[in-house]
């Protein structure tokens, strides 16, 4: 609605998860970093923690991206509120295999082919589960088992876990010894810092084309950060609401009092950020 008016191509600050959005804060550099390390290991679990909105889709999506198809298969379970023997037709149905049938021995027999024959093609299998804290220690125990897969001396597949910070509170429990064994690297994903907000809001507007306006003032830029705490996605929902408001007033200039008005009007609508954006 507002992109033409502010001479945008694109909308700056959507919900969405969108790797070419990307912006290096220092957190999310020293991440990136991490969970790179850990996938030229190829093997274990890489565990991804992080806050609701805190980037952490967008930032195993952005290590995705730079991964070669040629060398990489990978698949992401979305859904992990699953009953008792989902998780592995999950598994299947992301990798792309035919599910064959419910017996647990079935799909763990299916699995073990499917990954052998991409380690004899080249290449190695990779595992994302996304909000892992919902998952059950027997699907736990499950990912523990296709762990355990080997072709000579190397692992058929590696597996992140990604989710909210009950996820290493979970992972902490004395049930959880054996896969902790197996966890190669581990990051947790924090806001971006208050110095950075700036940087975050102008690196998403030049993205989508930006030449110079809207104007968000230092004024503003410290009520935003103070507003969302520095939650990527918590910034994006208010901006998007300070520039249609912006829009709406045929103005370029976004100021303090402007962040004011529109975080009581969210208020007022959804609670607070930090309760209202969940997922």
């Amino acid at each position: 609605m507002f992109e033409s008016f502010f001479g945008l191509n694109a909308p700056p600050f959507q919900l969405s998860p969108d790797p070419s959005f990307f912006f290096e804060s220092r957190g999310h550099t020293h991440a990136l970093a991490y969970l790179k390390f850990g996938v030229y290991q190829q093997e274990g679990f890489i565990v991804v923690t992080g806050d609701i909105g805190a980037g952490k889709t967008t930032l195993v999506r952005t290590l995705l991206e730079g991964l070669d198809p040629d060398q990489v298969v990978a698949a992401q379970v979305v859904n992990t509120q699953l009953n008792e023997g989902e998780l592995l037709a999950s598994i299947c149905t992301a990798f792309g295999v035919p599910v064959p049938g419910t017996s647990k021995a079935q799909l763990i027999a299916t699995l073990e082919a499917f990954f052998t024959a991409v380690a004899a093609g080249g290449r190695r299998a990779l595992l994302i589960i996304d909000e892992a804290q919902n998952l059950g220690k027997r699907e736990v125990e499950e990912l523990r088992m296709l762990s355990n897969f080997q072709l000579g001396n190397h692992a058929l597949l590696q597996s992140f876990l990604v989710g909210q910070p009950e996820l290493r509170q979970m992972l902490g429990s004395a049930s959880m010894e054996q896969l902790r064994q197996r966890v190669i690297a581990s990051c947790h994903l924090g806001p971006i810092a208050g110095d950075e907000t700036r940087l975050y809001i102008d690196h998403r507007l030049r993205h989508a084309g930006w030449d110079g306006t809207p104007i968000f003032d230092d004024g503003a830029i410290t009520q935003i950060f103070a507003f969302t705490g520095g939650i990527p996605r918590r910034i994006n929902l208010l901006c998007t609401r300070l520039l249609l408001g912006a829009f709406l007033a045929s103005c370029r200039h976004v100021g303090a009092s402007d962040v004011r008005l529109t975080s009581r009007e969210i208020l007022a609508e959804i609670g607070p950020l930090g309760c209202a954006i969940e997922g």
